[in-house]
C-alpha cells in the first residue's frame, strides 16, 4: 500500500512492557502513522556476551502484547535472519517492502541515540527512515539536543525528539523482579505475565 507512514520499534523486547507499547502508541499518534510494526531483534550485537532469551520466545509475547491494538503488527524479519541483527539490513528490507512512496520512521530511546554514530552504515540508516528519540519527562535534553544538532550536521537528518508521560519501566528491572518473586504486575501486560510464568522465563 503506497503513501503510508509506518513506525518501526525494534528491541529485544525481553520481555515487552507496557513502556514500549505507551512509547509505540505515543508515536503513531503524534506523528499520524498508519502503523507501528515491531520487530524483535534476533541475535543483538549490541548484547554479545548477554544472555538473551530465545527469539521465539520474544516473539510470541510480542504478539500477545500487540494482539489488541489494530494498528500494531509484529515482524519475524530479524528473528529469522541468521547472524547479527544490524539496524541498517532491517530498515533496507522495510524501505525495499513498502517503496518510496511510503515514509518509515523509527522508534527507539533517546539514550540509543547517543549512540547511532557508532552503527554500522549509520548513513544508510538515516536514508532509510526518520527516527524518533522517545524520552520520558526529566529526561536532559540539552545534552540530547547536542547530539541532535551533531547529527543533523553531519548527515542533514533530523531526528524528532517526543517526551513520553508516565512510565519509566525496564526489561531488566522486570527480569530481576521475576527471579527474586516479586510482583510486576501492572508492569506488562497480563497475557505476557501469564506466558511467562508458564514457561518458567526469568526464573
Amino acid at each position: 500500500m503506497k503513501n503510508q507512514k509506518v513506525g518501526i520499534m525494534g528491541g529485544t523486547f525481553d520481555p515487552i512492557h507496557y513502556g514500549h507499547l505507551v512509547t509505540a502508541e505515543a508515536a503513531r499518534t503524534h506523528f499520524h502513522l498508519d502503523k507501528v510494526i515491531f520487530t524483535p531483534t534476533g541475535t543483538p550485537p549490541h548484547k554479545k556476551g548477554y544472555r538473551v532469551t530465545p527469539a521465539e520466545d520474544r516473539y510470541l509475547m510480542t504478539i500477545l502484547a500487540v494482539n489488541d491494538n489494530p494498528f500494531f503488527d509484529v515482524s519475524r524479519m530479524e528473528i529469522e535472519r541468521t547472524g547479527y541483527s544490524y539496524t541498517v539490513d532491517t530498515l533496507e528490507l522495510f524501505y525495499n517492502e513498502y517503496g518510496q512512496d511510503s515514509k518509515l520512521y523509527f522508534i527507539s530511546g533517546a539514550d540509543a541515540v547517543f549512540d547511532i554514530l557508532t552503527w554500522k552504515d549509520v548513513d544508510r540508516v538515516l536514508s532509510y527512515c526518520t527516527f524518533i528519540a522517545a524520552t520520558r519527562p526529566g529526561y536532559p535534553v540539552d545534552k540530547l539536543n547536542q547530539k541532535l544538532s551533531q547529527i543533523k550536521k553531519l548527515y542533514g537528518k533530523e531526528v524528532y525528539p517526543m517526551e513520553v508521560t508516565g512510565l519509566d519501566i525496564s526489561s531488566t528491572d522486570i527480569r530481576m523482579r521475576i527471579k527474586e518473586g516479586l510482583s510486576v504486575k501492572y508492569l506488562l501486560p497480563e497475557s505476557v505475565e501469564i506466558y511467562i510464568n508458564k514457561n518458567g522465563l526469568y526464573r
